[in-house]
Formats: structure tokens, sequence, C-alpha cells
């Protein structure tokens, strides 16, 4: 792939938006190798994800305004509809997602973010999306996921004005869990995604469809689905050996995801 990154570690990976001198702008060829890199993931051996850009200025600053220039409004409409598919896809997958962001998360950039699980940032990162100011609206979930994550106020500012946060505020509104210098991000990324994946993945993977499926459900809806995903857990060799561990007070063996 030209410009995607893929390192497979201990029970987890790390996907780089690698586009550096166009700081790591989506156009649809990022899209779609991202896109395949997702279809690709060996949940057996991936338990959790991080996303993240090359280099320290940049985690994706956006869409490609080269590329989106010159589209009719069906081009447009296509071309958004492609970048909410990818996104959505990675919203979806059964383990979770860590982004790490190090540096301007803009436009597409920010809804790639809202579409991780988890956000950590560097010192030097920067929220916002800027479409208003260039005639368009977001069109990879941005309007959808900003005001679920941080409430539709703050959201309708950012979105409406352009408003630009800089990473200490991410962190004050919700928007990030965590801000690191530049050069501790990625450690603190996979020291987190190393922690997730020593966890029982059924666990894990059950627990993060609970969240996500109940949270666009009313609660008696939600609690009904928790209850489901609860009573799958059971009978597995994870949950036998870590309910064992415990009564027994020593460490459990090494989760098998079965």
């Amino acid at each position: 792939m030209d410009f995607i990154l893929y390192e497979q570690k201990n029970g987890y990976a790390i996907v780089t938006i690698n586009r550096e001198k166009a700081l790591n702008a989506l156009n649809s060829q990022v899209l779609e190798e991202l896109d395949a890199t997702l279809d690709a993931l060996d949940f057996s051996a991936v338990r959790c994800l991080i996303v993240t850009g090359a280099g320290q200025k940049s985690f994706v600053a956006g869409a490609d305004i080269g590329e989106m220039s010159t589209l009719t409004k069906a081009e447009g409409e296509a071309f958004g509809k492609k970048g909410n598919a990818v996104f959505r896809k990675l919203e979806s997958l059964p383990i979770p997602v860590i982004a790490a962001v190090n540096g301007f998360a803009l436009g597409g950039g920010c809804e790639l973010s809202l579409s991780c699980d988890i956000r950590l940032a560097s010192e030097n990162a920067r929220f916002g999306q800027p479409e208003t100011g260039l005639g368009i609206t977001p069109g990879f979930g941005g309007t959808q996921r900003l005001a679920r994550a941080i409430g539709v106020g703050k959201a309708k500012e950012m979105l409406y004005a352009c408003t630009q946060v800089k990473a200490e505020e991410a962190k004050a509104i919700g928007l990030v869990n965590a801000v690191y210098p530049i050069d501790e991000l990625l450690p603190a990324a996979e020291k987190l995604a190393a922690k997730i994946a020593a966890n029982a993945p059924i666990a894990v993977r059950n627990t993060k469809k609970a969240v996500n499926d109940g949270l666009q459900v009313d609660i008696d809806s939600a609690i009904a689905i928790e209850a489901k995903l609860f009573g799958d857990c059971f009978e597995s060799a994870d949950q036998k050996e870590g309910m064992a561990a415990f009564l027994e007070r020593r460490e459990h063996a090494p989760f098998e995801n079965k």
C-alpha cells in the first residue's frame, strides 16, 4: 500500500496514515487502502487497534481539498458516502480502537478520531471541523458523532464557527481521554492497547457491543442487550479460567479468546 502502514504486535496492531507531506490528508486512495486494511484484520490475533498519523505534525489534516474542489453534487455525495462507509466500518469493528492523535485532527481527521472508541492526544493536537468555511458541511459523520461525544452546544459552536480546540480544552470537554508530550503519545497508546488486549477478548468485544448498541436505544432495550451479551460470556474457557483464578487467589492464565 502507498499510504497505509500496518504493524502487528503482541495482541494489538497499529495503523498509520502515511501521507506526511500532505499532512496525512484523506483522498480516495487513502480511504480505499484503509478500508482494505480493516477488512484484512485477523481478530483471533488482534484484540485492539491503534490508529495514528505519520510524523509529529498531523494526525489527519482533513479530506483532500484538491480532490474535492472540482466535484459535482453527485460526486460529492459519493465521496461522502465512501468516507462514511469506511469510518462506520472502523467504528463497528468488534475490537476497541484507540486514536493516537499526533497533531492536526481537522475535518475528516477529527471525524476519523470520532470513529474510534478512545482518543489520546499529543500536546500539539488541534481538533476542528472547518467545513463551513470551505462552503460545505462535514461529510464523514462529524455532524453526528461530535454532538454525541461532547454535547450539542459545544459541537454546534465548533461546526458553525469552525472553532478549533487545542489538546487541553479537548480533554476538558471530553473529546479526548488524556494528553501527552508528542514523544510519549504512541507509547501511551500502546500501553493501553496492551492492557486491553490482555483482558478476555470475548468479554471486551461483548462490552463494546453493549455500549455501542445500547446507546442507540431506550434504557429498557439497552439493559436487555446487556443481559444477552453478559450471558453470552458464560461457558467460555476464558470465563471459567478468570473466575477460577479469582477464587483461587492466583493470576489467571493468558486468555485464549475462547
